[in-house]
C-alpha cells in the first residue's frame, strides 16, 4: 500500500496527527484504486465488441464519470487532512497491489466476465479498510462507504449480464481475469 513521503505538518482539528497520516495512506490507495479503475472502464468502452456493444458501451461511460469522482474527492480528502495527494501513471504502478487489466479487444460479455473480478477486487479492499477507518476518521469513512454503494452498484449492473434466470453466475469460480472472461463468453 502506498505510504505518504512524510510527516504531516498539519491535519484536520480533533484528528491526531499519527491518525490522519493512517487515513492519508488508506485514502491515497483508495485514489490509486479510483485512478485505475476509471482507467480500465474507459478501456473496456473502448475496446467492447459484439452484438450487445451499444448498451456495455453507454452503461460503462457513467461509471467512467462517477469513478473519476471518487479520485478527486478522495485527493481533495488527502489534502485537507495535509497530505500530498499522488495522481500519477507512475506512482499507481509503483504502488498498487494488483495488476494491469488482462483484456484488450473483446466481446461484451468477456469484458463484462473480466470487470466482475476487477469490482469484486476493488469492492472487497474498500470494505476492509471500511473497517479500519471507523476507528480513525468517521468523515473518510463516510466518504468510503458512500463511494462503495455506488460501486456496488455498478457491479450490479456488470453482474446482471452474468447471471442466468437461477441467478448462477457465468464467472462463479473464476480466479482471473481470463479465465473470468472465458466463462463468460461460453
Amino acid at each position: 500500500m502506498a505510504t505518504n513521503t512524510g510527516k504531516l505538518r498539519y491535519t484536520t482539528p480533533g484528528i491526531p496527527t499519527a491518525d490522519a497520516e493512517r487515513v492519508v495512506d488508506l485514502l491515497q490507495d483508495r485514489l490509486h484504486a479510483a485512478n485505475d479503475l476509471h482507467l480500465t472502464l474507459k478501456h473496456v468502452h473502448w475496446n467492447v465488441v459484439g452484438p450487445h456493444f451499444i448498451s456495455v458501451h453507454e452503461m460503462i461511460d457513467p461509471q467512467v464519470e462517477e469513478v473519476r469522482g471518487f479520485a478527486d474527492e478522495l485527493a481533495e480528502r488527502i489534502a485537507t487532512l495535509g497530505g500530498s495527494p499522488q495522481g500519477t501513471a507512475g506512482s499507481i504502478v509503483e504502488n498498487r497491489t494488483w495488476g494491469n487489466y488482462s483484456i484488450g479487444r473483446a466481446t461484451t460479455q468477456e469484458h463484462l466476465g473480466a470487470l466482475d473480478l476487477v469490482y469484486q477486487g476493488v469492492i472487497t479492499s474498500y470494505r476492509e479498510q471500511i473497517k479500519e477507518l471507523g476507528e480513525l476518521d468517521p468523515v473518510t469513512e463516510d466518504m468510503f462507504i458512500g463511494q462503495t454503494d455506488k460501486l456496488e452498484l455498478f457491479h450490479w449492473f456488470v453482474r446482471a449480464h452474468l447471471e442466468d434466470k437461477s441467478g448462477e453466475l457465468s464467472t462463479a469460480d473464476a480466479t482471473t481475469e481470463k479465465e473470468a472472461a472465458a466463462a463468460a463468453g461460453e
